[in-house]
């Protein structure tokens, strides 16, 4: 019987983040161990990829092979969005061993005992803990695939049609989570605000309400929701029946402040109902945070409609923004524009939406100084941490909390970070 040292790395999204915790998972029943970052001694290295941008695709190949120069024997394993899209190109690179799109994942380790010539006919019983990848949070993946095909978006191809996990399988993998000492529980998928549509009497707020009243896990986080599905019935489940343990943090992508661009990207909502759906958050929950996305340099994009972006985000007065420039993805439709921005025009415009990010992300964190905040830690020197409402901190020169979540009071910024 073969016991294997398994190493999995995860890039992208938190959707990835929850299905290498189940590739761990699957590798731990087995018999299997999961190696920790700093090991060198791996016999399998598996890499979770994403694929949304261009620069992911290139981290992912740099990541294969710095894994094969630190471990000459291990058999690399590229899975994920990446590996879905482009599967025979990614064949060729050398130090690729196997390579399995999202849909093969589920049998990621009869394949990789396969490849291996391993056949365990007896059962292994797994040694170490339980399978948390180093975290005190782990992703659900509620749903998957999205059926918006927006105009940019290579995400449809790869993840599929949109499809709900049965509430009553997600029940009992939070209730398993919770036990193994799993502190946060960060609900994920493509299109969230959709869950349940293919299901019976199932929504995304009635499962909220479900988690709530059937599991006891203390913080319950909803990754990412779509503007039009921020509505006053599911604000209203974050203030009366989640109070305490849904996180008052939304995190609603904007991508881009201009209508016309918005029409163009295929997405629904105008600029005038972001702001307002914003705005209503603010008004009903004054102490919540609000993220978000923009695209830079979208084809097409002049220079007053990038203006029209910086104008939007500024008004919502957003906690933070991730950045992404615009992106060629072979298969969208955005791709064939005969418009496409510059990229030095990306770089500069980049820079600027950076600079107001900076500025409103620091106004964000100076608000919280003297106030109290329940802070998950992680790690087990414990001296970085989580605030409910999303905001990282540091331990600087203070007592090591017994317990993983602790109220704080924030006490200043130093280089940009707020620390207790």
């Amino acid at each position: 019987m073969k016991r294997l040292n398994v190493k999995i790395q995860t890039h992208g999204c938190k959707l990835n983040i929850a299905d290498s915790q189940g590739i761990a998972k699957s590798f731990y029943a087995a018999g299997h161990t999961i190696s920790s970052d700093n090991e060198n001694n791996t016999d399998v290295f598996i890499l979770n990829s994403c694929t949304v941008t261009h620069v992911a695709d290139s981290k992912a190949r740099q990541a294969i092979r710095r894994a094969k120069r630190t471990n000459p024997t291990a058999l690399v394993v590229m899975t994920g969005c990446y590996a879905e899209r482009d599967k025979k190109n990614i064949e060729t690179i050398n130090e690729v061993d196997l390579v399995l799109g999202n849909k093969e994942k589920k049998f990621i380790v009869n394949e990789v005992q396969k490849k291996l010539d391993i056949h365990n006919k007896e059962k292994i019983d797994p040694i170490g803990g339980y399978p948390l990848l180093g975290r005190s949070r782990a992703s659900i993946k509620i749903q998957e695939g999205c059926d918006q095909v927006c105009s940019y978006c290579i995400i449809p191809s790869v993840r599929g049609r949109e499809r709900s996990v049965n509430p009553e399988s997600l029940i009992s993998q939070i209730n398993e989570l919770s036990a193994n000492g799993v502190k946060e529980v960060v609900l994920t998928g493509t299109q969230l605000g959709n869950y349940g549509f293919d299901l019976s009497d199932a929504s995304l707020n009635k499962l909220l309400i479900k988690i709530l009243n059937e599991t006891d896990v203390p913080r319950i986080r909803v990754s990412s929701l779509q503007p039009k599905e921020v509505n006053n019935e599911i604000i209203n489940t974050w203030i009366n029946d989640g109070s305490g343990r849904i996180c008052p943090h939304f995190h609603i992508p904007l991508q881009s402040g201009s209508d016309r661009i918005l029409k163009d990207m295929r997405r629904r909502y105008s600029s005038s109902e972001y702001l307002d759906i914003v705005f209503n958050i603010k008004d009903l929950m004054p102490e919540a945070s609000i993220t978000s996305d923009v695209i830079v340099g979208f084809p097409g994009e002049s220079d007053s409609e990038f203006l029209q972006t910086i104008d939007v985000v500024e008004k919502a007065k957003l906690s933070n923004v991730h950045i992404f420039p615009y992106s060629k993805r072979p298969g969208t439709t955005a791709f064939y524009s005969k418009s496409h921005v510059q990229d030095h025009v990306i770089k500069e415009r980049s820079k600027d939406l950076l600079s107001l990010v900076d500025k409103l992300s620091g106004v964000a964190k100076k608000s919280l100084i003297g106030k109290e905040r329940l802070i998950l830690w992680e790690g087990k020197s414990k001296t970085a941490g989580l605030t409910e409402d999303y905001f990282k901190v540091i331990r600087k020169n203070s007592k090591t909390p017994i317990d993983e979540i602790s109220k704080e009071k924030i006490k200043g910024l130093e280089d940009n970070k707020i620390f207790v």
